[in-house]
C-alpha cells in the first residue's frame, strides 16, 4: 500500500514537470521515467512498464566530448506492454498494440502492432500472430486464481495443480 502511495506522488511530480500520461497505466516496482526532462516523454492509455523499465528522454554520453547532452521525445503510445528491465532511449516513438520483451533496448521506432525484443530491439512478429500463437497455447494450461477480499491468490492447491502441470505438459501456462 505505501508502495502504491509513493509511486503514485512521483508520477504526480513527473506529470507537474511535464509528463503526460492517459489513462490506466501500470507502473511497477522499480520503473524509472527521466526525471531531468520529462515534459518530453508522452504515455499512451493501457500501458503497463513492468519491473525496472527505464524511459530516458536524454543521453549524457555527449557530455564529456561536446559539452551537452543529446535530448529528444519518448512517445509510447496505447496498449503497449515493456517488458522487465527493458530500456526506452530519447527520439523513439512506440505505436499502438506493441509488446516489448523483457531486456529489450528500444532504440529506434516501433510500429504499431509489433512484437519487439532484443538488443537492439527488432521486430520479431505481428501483434496478430503473437495472440493468435498464445491463445492456441492456452488451451493446455490455463490457471484461474480465487478472489480473496478483493485480492487474486494462488492457494496451495492451484500451487500444486500448476506445478504438475507445468512439469507433465510444455512447461508453460496462463494465470489470469
Amino acid at each position: 500500500m505505501l508502495s502504491n502511495i509513493i509511486k503514485e506522488m512521483k508520477l504526480k511530480r513527473l506529470q507537474r514537470k511535464g509528463l503526460v500520461v492517459g489513462k490506466n497505466i501500470n507502473i511497477e516496482k522499480g520503473v524509472i521515467i527521466d526525471s531531468s526532462i520529462p515534459f518530453l516523454i508522452e504515455i499512451g492509455n493501457n500501458v503497463t512498464l513492468a519491473p525496472y523499465v527505464h524511459i530516458l528522454a536524454h543521453d549524457a554520453s555527449t557530455k564529456i566530448v561536446l559539452g551537452y547532452s543529446k535530448i529528444g521525445k519518448v512517445i509510447i503510445g496505447d496498449n503497449v506492454f515493456i517488458g522487465a528491465k527493458s530500456i526506452v532511449l530519447p527520439n523513439v516513438k512506440i505505436g499502438n498494440n506493441v509488446v516489448i520483451g523483457a531486456g529489450t533496448i528500444v532504440s529506434k521506432d516501433i510500429p504499431d502492432n509489433s512484437v519487439v525484443v532484443g538488443n537492439p530491439g527488432k521486430k520479431i512478429m505481428d501483434i496478430e500472430t503473437f495472440k493468435n500463437k498464445h491463445e492456441s497455447n492456452m488451451k493446455k494450461n490455463i490457471f484461474i486464481r480465487k478472489e480473496v477480499k478483493n485480492k487474486k491468490v494462488i492457494d496451495s492447491k492451484l500451487k500444486k495443480e500448476i506445478m504438475s502441470k507445468l512439469e507433465q505438459h510444455s512447461k508453460i501456462g496462463y494465470i489470469d
